[in-house]
């Protein structure tokens, strides 16, 4: 397997991986919360500020890396000159799936501080919704099911 081969099925390895995760906007919801009752309160946004969510952090990116670089590593020499690459190759190759994999199921983020009407001040940091923009002053709404808090317009 050549190194152009050997990158490839990394990155289909992690494009299958992360494909399915779940977004963490205030529009998404798990499986576990559809059809529970929500606990909701009413505020106002008084500040708000980007963050970013950090990356997944799964064995499949270092296990996938790691495959594909021994694999790699094993069509350089021969005997015991090819087992010692398919090492190196398989402990790079663990390293760079794991950061290739956190890399990219990173998300931009918002911390939203919201005042609710009882005065209480909250902040809850969800992923940036393309369909939803949140702005100093807005009246929003407060959800929480499961332990997980919402803020939706």
């Amino acid at each position: 397997m050549n190194q152009t081969t050997a990158i490839s099925a990394l990155i289909g390895l992690l494009v299958l991986a992360t494909g399915c995760q779940s977004t963490l906007t205030g529009e998404s919801y798990s499986r576990a919360e559809a059809r529970k009752a929500q606990q909701v309160q009413y505020g106002m946004v008084e500040y708000l500020r980007p963050v970013v969510i950090e990356g997944t952090k799964t064995p499949i990116g270092a296990g996938a890396g790691a495959a594909v670089g021994g694999i790699a590593g094993s069509s350089v020499g021969s005997g015991k000159g090819a087992a010692v690459a398919s090492v190196l190759g398989a402990v790079a190759g663990g390293v760079a799936g794991a950061a290739v994999e956190e890399q990219t199921t990173k998300r931009q983020g918002v911390e939203i501080t919201v005042r609710l009407d009882n005065n209480q001040i909250i902040a809850v940091v969800q992923e940036v919704s393309p369909s939803v923009s949140y702005h100093v002053g807005d009246r929003v709404r407060v959800l929480t099911v499961n332990g997980t808090t919402r803020i939706a317009q």
